[in-house]
C-alpha cells in the first residue's frame, strides 16, 4: 500500500521496518506534519535560525523514538510531534537568554504603502509575541494559529483547561496593549 494512503499510526509502525520502508514512511509523515511543526517552532521561538534548529531536532527525535520504542501503540502522531517540539522549545528557552535583535527579522521590501503597513503590523504582532513569556505565547499560538481547543492545549502542556484559558486571554490582552499605540497611529 502506498505511504500516502496509510494512516499516521501505520506509518509510525513502519519506522521500525526495513530501511527502505522506514525512509518512505518517515518521508510521508514529514510531508504531512512538517508545515505545522515548523510554524509552531517559528511562532513560539520567534528567531528563524533557532526555530529551524528546534524543528529539525524535533523530527530527528521523533524518528529516534520510533526506532528505540518497544512495541508501543502510537495513537496520535501530530500530538506526539507537537509534544516533542514543545519540549525542545522549552529546553531551548531555558538554555538561551532572550535578546531582541533587528537583524533577526526580515524587513519588508514591498513597494506599496498598504502592503508595507500590513507587513509592519505582522512584524509588530511577532514582536509582541516575543515580549510574552513562554506560557502565554504558547497558549496563544496553539489556540490562535494551530486552532487547538483549550482542552487539547491543557492536555499537551500538562495543565488544566482554566489555566490555559486564562493564559490565552491574558496573551491576547497583552498583545492588544502592546499594539494599541501603533493601531491608534494607523487610524489617524
Amino acid at each position: 500500500m502506498p505511504p500516502n494512503t496509510q494512516t499516521d499510526t501505520a506509518l509510525y509502525a513502519q519506522l521500525r521496518a526495513s530501511k527502505a520502508e522506514a525512509e518512505s514512511a518517515f518521508a510521508e509523515l514529514y510531508r504531512r506534519h512538517a508545515p505545522r511543526i515548523n510554524a509552531y517552532c517559528k511562532r513560539v521561538l520567534g528567531v528563524k535560525e533557532e526555530a529551524s534548529d528546534v524543528f529539525q531536532e524535533t523530527f530527528a527525535r521523533f524518528f529516534q523514538s520510533a526506532q528505540s520504542a518497544e512495541e508501543r501503540a502510537m495513537t496520535n502522531v501530530p500530538a506526539y510531534l507537537l509534544m516533542i517540539a514543545r519540549n525542545l522549545c522549552l529546553q531551548h528557552k531555558r538554555n538561551t537568554r532572550t535578546m531582541f535583535r533587528f537583524e533577526d527579522y526580515d524587513m519588508p521590501d514591498n513597494r506599496t504603502a498598504r502592503r508595507m503597513e500590513e507587513t509592519e503590523l505582522l512584524g509588530l504582532i511577532t514582536t509582541a509575541l516575543d515580549l510574552l513569556d513562554f506560557d502565554h505565547r504558547e497558549a496563544f499560538v496553539l489556540r490562535e494559529y494551530d486552532g487547538l481547543s483549550f482542552q487539547e492545549i491543557a492536555e499537551l502542556v500538562g495543565s488544566n483547561e482554566a489555566t490555559v484559558r486564562t493564559r490565552a486571554h491574558r496573551a491576547k490582552q497583552k498583545i492588544r496593549d502592546i499594539l494599541t499605540p501603533y493601531l491608534h497611529d494607523l487610524n489617524k
